[in-house]
């Protein structure tokens, strides 16, 4: 029987902008399990940010509850929670956010630095093979192209051992055929070391290649139908 790993019940995020509450997410229930591959997908707006902030403990929680690894992360005090997403959390963005000056696997080997986890370069040189980039672990990121980029970022990722990625528009910065292949390492990930994985899209064709689709709409949960990308 698989673990449950993230369980939210009635999770609510408000933002207040002058006299206006905002509900960037409104009342959502949800459980995510050990080895999950799960597309949240909706239209610009829909709360997809936002519910991955949230989950990857980026952002606190208005109301409701929220239970990572089976603690409740609105009762963690922040340093805890530094060391939840530095040590077990994988982050991947839509602009890579690799720092210009440090080659790929330099970069890789700063993010280790910081979540305090040994470097050993005979793995790292793996993790770059496993994601396509064995050629070009000492080449600038100026030197790359934005698939390239990005399996950078997905090695940064993985470089911590984490027991969930959390992966927000990977592919908005990239041509149809990079991704495809960005999305096929995830699912190559997903099915060969089970490892959870949670990624927003806004593209259908590739977020129906996840195992478990979750349509969002103002801030809620909705159907397919009612999702307005259909």
């Amino acid at each position: 029987m698989k673990n449950t790993i993230i369980k939210a019940a009635e999770l609510t995020k408000v933002y207040i902008r002058g006299t206006e509450e905002v509900y960037a997410v409104n009342g959502i229930n949800l459980d995510i399990t050990d080895g999950d591959f799960i597309a949240l997908m909706g239209p610009s707006g829909s709360g997809k940010t936002t519910l991955l902030d949230l989950i990857g403990c980026l952002d606190s929680i208005s109301s409701g509850s929220l239970e990572v690894f089976g603690k409740d992360v609105s009762r963690v005090k922040e340093s805890k929670l530094v060391g939840l997403r530095r040590g077990h959390i994988g982050f991947i963005f839509q602009d890579f956010l690799l720092i210009p000056s440090l080659t790929a696997i330099e970069n890789v080997e700063l993010s280790l630095y910081f979540a305090r986890k040994p470097q050993d370069r005979k793995k790292l040189v793996q993790l770059f093979e496993k994601v396509g980039l064995g050629h070009r672990i000492n080449h600038l990121p100026k030197e790359m192209s934005g698939g390239e980029r990005q399996r950078v970022a997905i090695a940064r990722a993985l470089a911590v051992s984490p027991k969930f990625l959390i992966a927000d528009e990977p592919t908005g910065n990239l041509d149809t055929k990079s991704s495809q292949e960005i999305f096929d390492i995830f699912k190559n990930i997903n099915k060969s070391e089970g490892l959870t994985i949670i990624l927003a899209t806004h593209n259908p064709k590739l977020g129906s290649q996840a195992d478990h689709i979750i349509y969002l709409k103002d801030g809620k949960v909705v159907s397919k139908e009612e999702s307005s990308l259909y």
